[in-house]
């Protein structure tokens, strides 16, 4: 399914729980970016625009379930025509900052699974990034900045353009580059705007209601202790409520999640658990909330998805074929010419996404897909996969973790629950949590999605 159109569904858990307001309810440059966003006319053959792999219904990701429970990766406007990565979703991507390498060495901002919108040029990796998809042969194929532009200027919101960027603002002749450049300004505007990052969900009251009670929900964790509190499975594992620390999860009741989601919500921040925020951060973003992501790059391990089109692709687009292997940002770094002390160590790592709206869905049965490649089909399957690598590399098959092994003599099987990773070098160290809290931290996950309330 290509969308020509982009339907916004009212329910509980979509975008402002009722229907998305027109780009007339919008200040000029989000409402210009709206409607560039939304134009199929921006493709060479005006069938895709922006939407069709960033929809609003589906977290302003892809909207295709059959797509996701495949290959992951969608097709351009031109048949046959796949790129090689999942669409990412581009809501809650305003704070990204320009790709460098902070203080430590580690390698943050960009946009694109790779960082390759480094934002060097623009002063904006988002705007960059918002360039991109229209001159992209896999994606809305317009042959260049000129056609785009001439597309623009015969589009019934020209007058808007000139009226935002000034009169001649449409001079395709005169300054081409000018023209492109804000167009992809005018697409980051309407992607920053709140009606694509309302901060709405189930999370933010709980987060609103916390801080009017002075807790620091950024604290959030375990207690310590046995079973108490109904911890599950207690001790240095578990995520028992009891104990002396006032960051304990039983002192954010009554705030707006329940139980399991508060389980979830601390095992997910416990740097003793599963540690999520090391790199989805709770710390508070520009608009006052929680972006989970740190924006940094990581390779968690994920294991090739085998129905990715683009191994299929003609040697044109992909002359490695069956065997290319996707680098993430130490592709691109190789690539772009730096040296191989620098991109080395970011071979096989992929950016951090932001988890806001990780469930947003147009129904309950809708399939989205996760990782840089979509191997995996639910939220149940990744937080999984993130408790087995950690059980895998913590020593559980071997005598040396939890229990002296833990796995009740099913090593062999469990060993081989998901295929090798696509990248071994690199590969993050996760944090050890226990099979119970997959269950929470899904639930946790499900608190992200926005329309929970209205602002």
């Amino acid at each position: 399914m290509k969308l020509t159109r982009t339907t916004v569904l009212a329910g509980a858990f979509l975008l402002g729980a009722t229907m998305a307001p027109s780009a007339a309810d919008l200040p000029p440059k989000e409402a210009l970016g709206k409607k560039l966003f939304f134009d199929t006319g921006l493709s060479v053959n005006g069938t895709q625009s922006c939407a069709a792999c960033h929809a609003p219904e589906a977290g302003f990701t892809g909207p295709d379930a059959a797509a996701n429970a495949g290959g992951a990766v969608y097709e351009g406007a031109l048949p046959n025509h796949f790129g090689n990565r999942k669409p990412p979703t581009s809501a809650y991507a305003g704070d990204s900052p320009i790709l460098h390498q902070d203080a430590s060495g580690n390698w943050v901002g960009g946009m694109f699974w790779d960082g390759r919108a480094t934002g060097k040029v623009l002063g904006d990796p988002l705007a960059e990034q918002a360039q991109g998809p229209y001159l992209n042969p896999l994606e809305q194929a317009i042959a260049n900045a000129q056609v785009l532009c001439a597309k623009v200027k015969k589009a019934d919101y020209a007058g808007l353009f000139e009226d935002v960027w000034g009169s001649g603002s449409l001079d395709c002749a005169r300054d081409v580059n000018g023209v492109y450049e804000k167009i992809g300004r005018s697409v980051a505007a309407y992607e920053r705007s709140q009606e694509v990052n309302p901060f709405t969900s189930k999370f933010d009251q709980f987060w609103d209601n916390a801080k009017a009670a002075g807790k620091d929900v950024a604290r959030i964790r375990c207690g310590s202790g046995g079973m108490g509190g109904g911890g599950g499975m207690g001790g240095a594992m578990g995520c028992p409520g009891s104990g002396m620390d006032p960051n304990r999860w039983t002192q954010f009741r009554n705030l707006g999640l329940n139980d399991n989601e508060l389980q979830g919500l601390a095992v997910f921040n416990d740097p003793n658990r599963a540690n999520c925020s090391a790199c989805h951060s709770l710390e508070a973003g520009s608009n006052g909330y929680p972006l989970f992501t740190d924006f940094g790059y990581d390779n968690i391990g994920t294991p090739k998805n085998p129905a990715n089109p683009f191994y299929s692709m003609p040697p044109a687009w992909n002359p490695d074929g069956q065997n290319w292997v996707d680098y993430g940002l130490g592709g691109y770094l190789k690539n772009a010419g730096y040296p191989l002390e620098v991109y080395g160590p970011q071979m096989g790592t992929h950016k951090v996404p932001t988890l806001r709206n990780v469930d947003q869905r147009p129904t309950p049965d809708f399939v989205k897909a996760y990782g840089h490649n979509g191997f995996f089909k639910s939220l149940e399957d990744i937080v999984f996969f993130y408790h087995w690598r950690a059980m895998m590399d913590g020593g559980m098959c071997n005598g040396d973790g939890m229990g002296g092994g833990g796995m009740g003599g099913n090593c062999e099987a469990m060993s081989t629950m998901f295929p090798p990773p696509e990248v071994e070098q690199n590969r993050a160290t996760l944090g050890m949590f226990p099979r119970p809290q997959v269950d929470n931290i899904v639930l946790f996950l499900k608190t992200l999605s926005d329309g929970y309330f209205t602002r």
